[in-house]
């Protein structure tokens, strides 16, 4: 239980212990006696056992009929809290709804970040001269990404760099942060600190990754190489149509691979070493995966809005227009999955990774059930955030259905209810031709 509190102490915004719900979600009631004891319980381990006195909170609130226990765990300000009587690196952390123990670069990343400092903020290269960091950092591409004319002076140049956070400079020495390099580095191998956060990208023969076609690793910086990278997705996926002319035909919506690439580069975990972005492509599907478990439920990505482990380099990137506005971006991503009649995309939390991955169009009869719940769910939040309902015609055209289907469509819906991904828009309506539905949370 220590481990428990002091990863929810470490963790953004605290986390809440629930007491009354069985492992099967099932619920019961607690006595004045039991809720008595766990109080006193938690409180003596949190203020007892861990490095800080966390003062957790707690409230008894009736849900559905039966007495539950909440128990709020604050985060502390100074992290990271571990447990009492052994060093810092016997601190925890929450990932994919358990608790782990820190890697001590995880636990460094978070030390930093307590007392002011992020990642990007942090320098990748010290003592440098004001060449070598023009001669490091592809600054026309700054420019030229900010539709900006590029100034004739390297002093005007270095001192707009610096302005953006890119660089910094101290007694006539110059430093390259993080924010610049993973951005703007002509080559993400000459910073040492950032070693394994180059992008690779895999493709593979058939549906498994027994036999590889090809790996490219990249060495520019992310933003340097974004339109690149996207490119070279787009020509790996896409089918070949021979006409007059030659063309590439789209597996995948272009605005979907740029937002999930983007979500990928910017959530990452930093602190996380050995587990680098990596793009998969199969004949039956497109992975992207990076590493750090997801800061939202994967459930409520689509209405949600973000949160970002590194709010500089999530700035920038938008700045920069690689990625779009804040809240919008999963919600065109899944519009245009929707729009080429494509599979739900599948949202993973992992022990200590995110997965996304995208799936070629195929018939109605060969989605499995999973699929068509999905896709019903996913159809319902981007309704949901237009304010309108979801119905059996709405689901016939997000299947590409005739009017003669609708048994089909109201099957789907059947089975997403089932799952209580949704419910009736309203409880009160007995007419089952008219139902309307909304996501479960609505």
């Amino acid at each position: 239980m220590a481990q428990h509190i002091s990863a929810f102490a470490n963790h953004l915004c605290g986390g809440i212990l629930v007491y009354g719900v069985n492992d099967d979600g099932s619920l019961f009631s607690l006595s004045k006696e039991q809720i008595d004891g766990i109080v006193k319980k938690l409180g003596n381990i949190a203020h007892n056992n861990l490095s800080s006195h966390i003062q957790i909170e707690h409230s008894v609130q009736c849900y559905e009929g039966y007495s539950l226990l909440f128990v709020y765990i604050p985060e502390e300000a100074e992290k990271p809290v571990h447990l009492r009587g052994k060093d810092i690196y016997a601190s925890y952390y929450r990932s994919g709804g358990q608790t782990l123990k820190m890697s001590p670069k995880q636990v460094q990343a978070l030390i930093a970040k307590s007392r002011g400092f992020s990642f990007e903020e942090s320098s990748a290269l010290d003592s440098l001269t004001q060449k070598q960091v023009l001669e490091l950092l592809d600054y026309q591409a700054v420019f030229r990404l900010r539709d900006r004319n590029l100034p004739k002076s390297p002093d005007t140049v270095i001192s707009l760099l610096k302005e953006m956070g890119y660089c910094s400079e101290t007694n006539g020495r110059w430093s390259i942060t993080n924010l610049g390099a993973i951005l703007f580095a002509r080559s993400l191998k000459n910073f040492p600190s950032l070693s394994g956060r180059e992008v690779i990208v895999r493709k593979y023969e058939g549906q498994n990754n027994r036999q590889l076609l090809f790996e490219q690793q990249g060495g520019l910086g992310y933003a340097a190489g974004f339109e690149g990278l996207i490119d070279l997705i787009m020509r790996n996926t896409g089918k070949e149509v021979i006409n007059v002319t030659r063309s590439v035909e789209p597996t995948y919506p272009n605005v979907s691979i740029r937002e999930f690439v983007a979500n990928a580069l910017i959530h990452q975990d930093f602190a996380i070493e050995g587990s680098p972005i990596t793009i998969e492509i199969f004949s039956n599907r497109l992975v992207i995966t990076n590493p750090g478990a997801p800061l939202n439920n994967i459930a409520r990505l689509i209405d949600l809005p973000p949160r970002s482990r590194n709010e500089r380099l999530a700035q920038s990137m938008l700045l920069l227009g690689l990625c779009e506005r804040r809240g919008s971006g999963v919600d065109r991503a899944i519009e245009a999955i929707e729009k080429m009649l494509l599979p739900p995309v599948k949202f993973q939390s992992l022990e200590d990774y995110t997965r996304v991955s995208l799936f070629p169009q195929k018939p109605l009869a060969q989605m499995t059930k999973q699929e068509k719940i999905m896709a019903c769910y996913q159809h319902a939040c981007l309704m949901f955030e237009d304010n309108t309902p979801i119905n059996n015609q709405s689901i016939r055209e997000r299947f590409g259905l005739n009017k003669n289907q609708s048994s089909a469509a109201s099957r789907i819906i059947a089975d997403t209810l089932e799952e209580k991904l949704i419910k009736p828009a309203d409880e009160n309506s007995v007419s089952k031709k008219f139902s309307t539905y909304v996501p479960f949370y609505a």
